[in-house]
């Protein structure tokens, strides 16, 4: 054996992956096609929102409590300092079935949140413009991910652990013997004992068939504005935010960087045919959306977008991730399809799939993420 497990793709949820499979083995690898961190991958984009209060299924309530508090286990562990605890809101029409869902949610999952009426919301954030019937569900336990810083922290630590990092080396097939896994990238290959697939928006090339057919890899873009006077826009005064209002949608982070504010439309993802190809410049239809909605949600922005980005993106069919093995006593483990809500439940998720594919531990109250449920006989 060439290591006892092999992490494929060190992105979003590889690399915590691979910092958790390096805890409990001294024999862990790990490859990226390019480099850990890179921004052509969904790790791009500077921040990601974490957020405990959402709308949805409340299967992922403990799988948020176990990431906070691993997140924190890794700032402790590596000095790096990866989340900004600065608060979240969740804003909407009162009546309106957004706001609706997420006090369903929060209902069931006894999350910590306080209700603000529109006169409270525009005494204590002003920067929101808001709509007559508007009302927002404030969650003190939300805050802002660093994501490259993130990502580089896990590769370090698990580095430090004795794990082996293969970067710039594009895995090109990998399958099952009688011994292990074999994995080969171009002339050269590895036996491993196991292996997890947490490729993102590259997953599907090395799933089985059932699998790419519950899956689709799509475009997600970033847009970030530069604020009338930034000091309204720090941490400190400005928490991170969803906001639906009738057919508008767009989430945000403050300016993290003292100047920008990260402002995008939500729910705009487009199917891509290929994760290598994904076009990075926004359309006119996409740039002239971004500049009415940021125009009316947020006028202490100029409506003006100074920053793009964008990346692939793997969704599954039922908006659930996919965690658990390809199938029964399969060696191979696949911890991708996290439908762009991945990132503030990475150091979990990682957590899980490092001990579930080392034989460690089985977690339970997972069966919604299992990738069986897509198989049909």
């Amino acid at each position: 054996m060439d290591a006892e497990l092999a992490v494929i793709g060190l992105g979003s949820i590889g690399s915590m992956a691979l910092w958790q499979g390096s805890h409990i083995s001294d024999s862990v690898v790990g490859f990226d096609a390019a480099s850990p961190g890179h921004g052509r991958s969904a790790v791009g984009g500077d921040t990601r929102l974490f957020r405990m209060i959402f709308r949805g299924n409340a299967g992922h309530y403990p799988v948020l409590e176990r990431s906070r508090a691993l997140w924190a286990e890794l700032e402790a562990e590596t000095g790096q300092d990866i989340l900004t605890r600065c608060g979240g809101l969740s804003i909407g029409s009162g009546n309106g079935s957004y706001i609706k869902s997420v006090l369903e949610t929060t209902r069931l999952t006894g999350a910590e949140h306080r209700i603000l009426s529109r006169q409270e919301m525009a005494e204590r954030y002003p920067q929101h413009n808001l709509h007559a019937d508007d009302i927002a569900v404030h969650d003190p336990n939300a805050g802002v991910l660093r994501t490259d810083r993130a990502v580089t922290a896990a590769i370090t630590g698990a580095d430090a652990n004795g794990a082996t990092v293969h970067a710039n080396t594009p895995v090109d097939s990998i399958s099952e013997t009688t011994e292990g896994v074999l994995v080969t990238t171009g002339d050269k290959s590895w036996t491993v004992r196991n292996v997890i697939v947490a490729s993102g928006g590259w997953s599907q090339r090395l799933m089985p068939d059932y699998l790419k057919g519950a899956t689709q890899t799509k475009r997600l873009f970033l847009t970030w504005f530069v604020a009338k006077d930034s000091a309204q826009f720090l941490p400190a005064k400005f928490p991170v935010f969803s906001r639906i209002y009738q057919d508008r949608a767009m989430y945000g982070a403050p300016a993290v960087d003292g100047v920008t504010v990260k402002a995008t439309l939500d729910g705009r993802g487009r199917p891509t045919q290929n994760p290598d190809t994904v076009p990075r410049d926004l359309t006119p239809g996409e740039i002239e959306e971004s500049r009415e909605t940021v125009a009316d949600f947020l006028p202490g922005l100029h409506p003006n977008i100074v920053r793009t980005d964008a990346f692939p993106e793997l969704f599954t069919s039922d908006g659930n991730p996919l965690l658990g093995r390809f199938s029964e006593g399969s060696r191979i483990y696949c911890a991708t399809g996290f439908s762009g809500g991945g990132f503030k439940n990475a150091t979990a998720f990682g957590q899980i799939a490092a001990h579930e594919a080392l034989g460690k531990q089985l977690f339970t109250g997972l069966d919604f993420m299992r990738p069986e449920r897509f198989k049909t006989n």
